[in-house]
């Protein structure tokens, strides 16, 4: 028999859709922001690359940042799951995790429990899915502005 997901399992599937659409809307808000603004930038073509990866970064950095957030708050307010390691739970800790899940590194030190498991898959997915988006823009855009007589 299958059971209907508890109280915390819908409020941890609430938070990854939520997820998945604030993170994405990041990332295409940044990469149109880009597109928009990068033909238009008076410095030498090449440059133009270190623009689109700085902004990529930036982009990462604040997607992960929101997953470290959302981590600590299911966690310490809505008492979804545990965050277990050595170091214990801590803000910090939700970002390194966040980070390490985002990337798909996962070191292990740090194992999230309870219904909040489901949070770190999401983002596991959502994290290669924009990463590789983030890879096919780069690609496009040294197609568009690498010039060899630069």
């Amino acid at each position: 028999l299958m059971r209907a997901p508890s109280r915390f399992g819908v409020v941890v599937i609430l938070a990854c859709v939520l997820l998945i659409s604030t993170t994405t809307m990041i990332h295409y808000e940044a990469l149109r922001g880009l597109s928009r603004h990068l033909p238009a930038l008076r410095i030498a073509s090449r440059s133009k690359l270190l623009v689109v990866m700085f902004s990529a970064f930036v982009a990462h950095a604040l997607e992960i940042a929101v997953y470290g957030i959302a981590l600590f708050v299911l966690v310490k307010d809505f008492g979804v799951g545990k965050l277990v390691g050595p170091l214990g739970f801590s803000f910090i800790n939700c970002l390194y995790f966040s980070a390490e899940t985002y990337t798909t590194l996962g070191f292990g030190d740090l194992v999230p429990t309870g219904a909040v498991r489901l949070l770190a898959g999401t983002e596991t997915l959502n994290g290669l899915l924009l990463i590789g988006w983030s890879a096919s823009y780069a690609y496009l855009s040294m197609e568009r502005f690498w010039r060899e007589d630069e």
